[in-house]
């Protein structure tokens, strides 16, 4: 097709045919990357003529690196924050006092798609046990939870029989979190997944959880795994913030070099959105929240996020 040449001033919303506007549209955004892939080229042939002369690559302005700052951010040195360390609901697990042991539930009388996503989570999360409730209540599962030496309980929830919830509460004192889950990807959902993840231990990524609520939620994800990973495993569970989405992802390594490291993706994946922290328990009437999102009064601006 013949190279079309767009006018300074045009506009695709002046062309009346729908039809003929789209595929206009679809012509002016196939011009617009080939002349960004142009561009780059140059500029990658200038570096490669200065060589070492060459000035450095401008650093691209992103939501993420024009964050506006939060008081709340966490500094690994602070007294206060070690202090809290110490002293919260998950510091038994970290001075290894305590084993995590899981209980996985969902809602009531789920469908199959959740009940496969809870069977597939309970191999990722290490002495996990899935229950299929119907009919009991949150209030009558924790006192039995207690009862057992159940450390945390996990809920998912679904809508039309899709998995869209996740509630995490941390045994016998709280806290409880709330999230909105989405993005859901079972095992035989994913291309170029490996084989079934073995019963090895994982290592825990904790990536870019910087603020005070974000340095709890990071510690209340890692409450779940055994503190002593299984390296001969070579898998890892990774939990990576980006403009407070979690986004889960669970891959098994091998080193081909000592350079290159290779990765499966063994699934399943999901994405997470906080949308409270409740102190103590799970008790929606009567329960003090620490946090709780409020859309249009915290997202006042795209680059301010919370944790």
């Amino acid at each position: 097709p013949e190279r079309v040449l767009f006018p300074p001033t045009f506009s695709v919303s002046e062309i009346k045919n729908k039809q003929r506007r789209h595929f206009m549209f679809l012509r002016w955004k196939q011009q617009q990357r080939k002349e960004k892939l142009a561009l780059k080229k140059k500029r990658r042939k200038e570096r490669e003529a200065l060589g070492d002369k060459a000035p450095p690559k401008a650093v691209p302005k992103t939501i993420e690196n024009q964050r506006v700052y939060d008081e709340t951010t966490v500094d690994p040195n602070d007294e206060e924050v070690a202090f809290d360390e110490a002293t919260d609901e998950f510091a038994p697990y970290f001075s290894r006092q305590t084993v995590p042991k899981i209980l996985i539930t969902t809602s009531d009388r789920p469908r199959g798609r959740t009940v496969r996503f809870c069977e597939q989570l309970a191999t990722v999360i290490p002495n996990s046990h899935v229950y299929y409730r119907r009919g009991l209540a949150l209030k009558r599962i924790i006192p039995q939870c207690i009862a057992r030496d159940f450390t945390d309980l996990i809920v998912i929830n679904e809508d039309r029989k899709i998995p869209n919830g996740l509630v995490l509460s941390h045994l016998p004192e709280g806290p409880t979190a709330h999230f909105r889950m989405s993005s859901v990807r079972l095992r035989k959902e994913i291309k170029r997944k490996g084989k079934e993840p073995s019963e090895h231990v994982p290592e825990v990524i904790l990536n870019n959880f910087t603020t005070r609520l974000g340095h709890s939620i990071g510690r209340m994800f890692a409450a779940l795994f055994p503190h002593d990973p299984q390296f001969i495993g070579r898998q890892v569970a990774t939990f990576h913030n980006q403009r407070d989405y979690i986004f889960f992802r669970f891959h098994r390594y091998i080193f081909k070099s000592e350079k290159k490291v290779g990765i499966q993706e063994l699934g399943p994946r999901f994405t997470l959105k906080l949308r409270s922290l409740q102190k103590g328990t799970f008790d929606s009437k009567f329960g003090e929240y620490e946090w709780i999102h409020k859309r249009r009064e915290m997202d006042t601006s795209r680059r301010k996020f919370h944790l």
